[in-house]
């Protein structure tokens, strides 16, 4: 069982930066450039969620659980938030915070509908909200082939989010090429470790 870490004592220096975005808007894609972009900063750590869903794309990162070792983890305080999605389990775990106290930045691909969860878990967090036109939504969904065109229109009725009441937020668009939301993420991401951190570089490369 991982150590009993409250909002309170943990995440006080860091931030939590959370991606979201509807499906279909390339949220993997781009936490997958951003790491290899930042590859070998150890300031900066792309959690990998755990889901309930084996890996079946090279762009996931997650790790798998079957739902019963899922439910274990769960009641054990192995995850900081967890949520159900698509008749699925996702988990951020609970070691995230030990990076967070330590002055740095992590990264997860969360969910729209857990913000609140989030939000209540740590003390600083920033959203990062992938924004696409409903047509290159809607495309790419049914490129994927996975989904018949009911459940692509649900969920496309579902990519609209209110962010009011978040103070740190920022919108990317990533409709175009991926290289330059990439950009975007990557600089979003070293902006915010610089906000938080007092030396005068704000990522410190592993082999500097």
């Amino acid at each position: 069982m991982l150590p009993d870490l409250d909002r309170n004592t943990a995440s006080v220096h860091g931030k939590l930066l959370i991606v979201v975005g509807p499906s279909g808007v390339g949220k993997d894609s781009l936490i997958g450039r951003a790491r290899q972009d930042l590859s070998g900063h150890t300031s900066v750590l792309f959690v990998r969620r755990v889901i309930t869903r084996a890996t079946a794309m090279a762009t996931e990162d997650h790790d798998y659980l079957p739902p019963d070792d899922f439910a274990i983890a769960r009641a054990s305080g192995q995850f900081a938030v967890h949520w159900n999605a698509h008749g699925l389990s996702y988990g951020i775990p609970a070691t995230v915070h030990s990076h967070l106290h330590g002055g740095g930045v992590a990264v997860v691909n969360g969910s729209r509908a857990a913000l609140p969860d989030f939000h209540a878990a740590f003390a600083r967090i920033k959203i990062v909200h992938v924004i696409a036109p409903f047509e290159v939504l809607a495309a790419r969904l049914a490129g994927r082939g996975r989904e018949s065109e009911i459940d692509i229109s649900r969920r496309l009725q579902r990519a609209k989010i209110d962010l009011s009441r978040y103070e740190d937020w920022v919108e990317i668009d990533n409709s175009g090429p991926l290289e330059t939301a990439a950009a975007i993420f990557v600089e979003t991401i070293r902006h915010t470790l610089g906000e938080i951190r007092s030396g005068p570089e704000s990522i410190e490369h592993t082999n500097s």
